[in-house]
């Protein structure tokens, strides 16, 4: 005789605990979730984030940088002319700057092919001219004589190291993380909105609820 109340408190007991869960699936809004994924897909639809838009105008910051630095180096050894003439046709890998600008100009078109038209997601093409430029910098340190030839034997390398270095952990450390970590919460929401299309198959209209008839007297 007491299998029946308990059965029935069992019911009970199970339905109430299921309350919280509904109330967690019909707290779930549609419209936020829609108009979330729709921003998403308005940032792909850009094409370039804008994260990685700040990488690539630093890395043109880096080429013009570089270029105003040997420019001035050339006004101030003798006027444009003559040293561009003397560093150009007279190339001297011991005493010429001329290699530091394309150096920079060799950063410049990788990391705009592989991050801007290309749109890589991987690490290899700025660890490659991060390598190159380092490895030629310091070569060219230890073997030629630009600490002999005044200010511009300092500035133009370690300028030059400094950018390249700052490319690679701007890259590493802020443009990937945060694409995938944007990625993921496009794949998150886009979920969840699935789920809530599941849960909330549409909104029901006026014509859907009506009364029944009359009884008939008596019936």
């Amino acid at each position: 005789m007491n299998r029946v109340p308990a059965d029935a408190e069992n019911a009970h007991s199970s339905s109430v605990e299921s309350c919280p869960s509904l109330r967690d699936v019909h707290s779930i809004n549609p419209a936020q979730l829609m108009a979330r994924i729709e921003s998403y897909e308005g940032r792909e639809k850009k094409g370039i984030s804008d994260v990685r838009r700040t990488f690539c105008l630093f890395v043109t910051f880096d080429l013009l940088f570089i270029t105003l630095l040997w420019i001035i180096e050339l006004n101030v050894k003798g006027g444009i002319e003559t040293t561009l003439e003397k560093e150009v046709l007279q190339y001297d890998y011991s005493s010429s700057y001329l290699d530091i600008f394309l150096l920079a100009v060799f950063r410049f078109k990788v990391l705009i092919l592989a991050y801007a038209m290309c749109r890589l997601r991987h690490w290899w093409a700025i660890a490659f001219t991060t390598a190159v430029t380092s490895a030629f910098l310091l070569a060219k340190v230890i073997i030629s004589q630009l600490f002999s030839q005044g200010a511009f034997g300092y500035v133009l390398p370690i300028i030059s190291f400094i950018l390249a270095w700052i490319e690679t952990w701007f890259l590493d450390f802020k443009v990937l993380p945060q694409e995938a970590e944007e990625e993921n919460r496009f794949l998150i929401a886009q979920d969840a909105s699935e789920r809530a299309a599941l849960l909330h198959p549409g909104v029901l209209s006026d014509g859907q609820f009506y009364s029944p008839p009359e009884s008939v007297a008596g019936s």
